[in-house]
């Protein structure tokens, strides 16, 4: 099994943050879990990839080559894979792995978190999407999703189809009892929604 992490280039202000990547790395080392992730050698990715290696799982890095110009990739991987764009490289991440799990980060995780919640409303993809909420990191773009439903532009079986904890272990098993949505009912009631 893979699972692809979605995180920070930065470490963030609060140790908590690396404390919580590192114990992702030891639960993913303690099941046999591979690791696939954007092959950066910085921040919470850095911390991800290192943690593994030093005990000889896989780890995967998938990074455009503009950024391995620019010198942040991680040169040790079981195996780095070169794309030419941000898209190509999320496509990777989807084809590669079998779930996902967003650690925090900035505006490119935000980026391939929306862009998996999307896959998986739209039934592109059938593959578990999970947050790990550590420190309280997304409450607040939690409470926009559910804002969002109340204002009726996403609809509550989606927000409640993204997986949410603190605790990487519960988080886990979450993901495996994961079930994909239906998506022909929601496809309906917009339909009916716009020509009402």
């Amino acid at each position: 099994m893979r699972i692809c992490i979605f995180c920070g280039s930065s470490m963030g202000y609060d140790e908590v943050y690396r404390k919580a990547a590192h114990q992702v790395a030891r639960f993913f080392i303690d099941n046999n879990i591979g690791l696939v992730y954007g092959g950066a050698n910085v921040g919470l990715m850095k911390i991800l990839a290192d943690e593994m290696l030093a005990e000889n799982r896989e780890v995967i890095g998938i990074m455009p080559m503009k950024l391995i110009r620019r010198e942040v990739a991680h040169n040790g991987l079981t195996r780095m894979i070169h794309v030419d764009s941000m898209a190509e490289r999320k496509e990777k991440m989807v084809e590669l792995s079998d779930g996902f799990i967003t650690l925090p980060g900035g505006f490119g995780t935000f980026d391939e978190l929306s862009e998996i919640l999307t896959f998986n409303q739209l039934r592109i993809m059938d593959k578990p999407l999970g947050i790990l909420n550590i420190n309280g990191y997304f409450d607040k773009l939690l409470e926009f999703f559910d804002h969002a439903v109340r204002e009726g532009f996403v609809r509550k079986e989606h927000r409640e189809n993204l997986i949410v904890s603190d605790n990487i272990y519960e988080l886990f098993v979450k993901m495996n009892e994961y079930k994909p949505l239906t998506i022909g009912k929601w496809i309906k009631d917009i339909v009916k929604e716009s020509h009402s």
